[in-house]
């Protein structure tokens, strides 16, 4: 047997395949992306009109730096703002999007991704009753109860309790730069 057969063969075998799998992914990849951008544009409308429905529409506010902030939306008939932002959570990025009134307090909250432990961090981050918390609280630093803050931490879920705080103190932050 020739070194052809032996070693080279193989190697080109596995390079064409390899060639083949990469571009199928690449071609995949260009049909799918902009189909999942656009559902993620429409969640992030949805559930913007969910947290602040007396809003007509929405209008992003550009040029506001703030540290784990992607988003800040006012509402165009004065309704209020919606802002996006995000806090390392103990199962990973947990991404919160925090609804404001015209005078600055919190309207409602919602978390819109997280990875957080099913049953313990989950209830923080996929729980209505535990963002009530953060209802009419106002746009400044906001700590849990157990770092010296007002809001009550989950019992078990620190971290969790810790990473959403620190998302809507981010969240706060931006308002009060958008409204200085």
């Amino acid at each position: 047997m020739s070194n052809w057969n032996k070693v080279f063969k193989p190697i080109v075998v596995l390079c064409v395949i390899c060639v083949v799998i990469t571009g199928a992914l690449a071609a995949t990849n260009s049909v799918t992306a902009p189909i999942i951008a656009e559902a993620t544009r429409l969640a992030q409308e949805q559930a913007r009109a969910e947290l602040l429905p007396e809003a007509d529409s929405f209008e992003k506010v550009e040029n506001v730096a703030v540290e784990n902030v992607s988003d800040v939306y006012a509402a165009t008939n004065g309704a209020g703002y919606v802002i996006t932002s995000t806090a390392k959570g103990y199962g990973g990025t947990m991404t919160v999007m925090v609804a404001y009134t015209p005078d600055g307090t919190i309207k409602q909250i919602k978390v819109t991704e997280q990875g957080e432990t099913q049953g313990i961090g989950s209830k923080v981050a996929g729980t209505a009753s535990y963002w009530e918390r953060y209802q009419g609280q106002p746009a400044a630093e906001l700590k849990i109860n157990k770092d010296g803050g007002t809001i009550d931490a989950e019992s078990g879920a620190t971290i969790s309790s810790r990473a959403l705080a620190k998302a809507v103190s981010s969240a706060n932050e931006a308002y009060n730069a958008v409204n200085s």
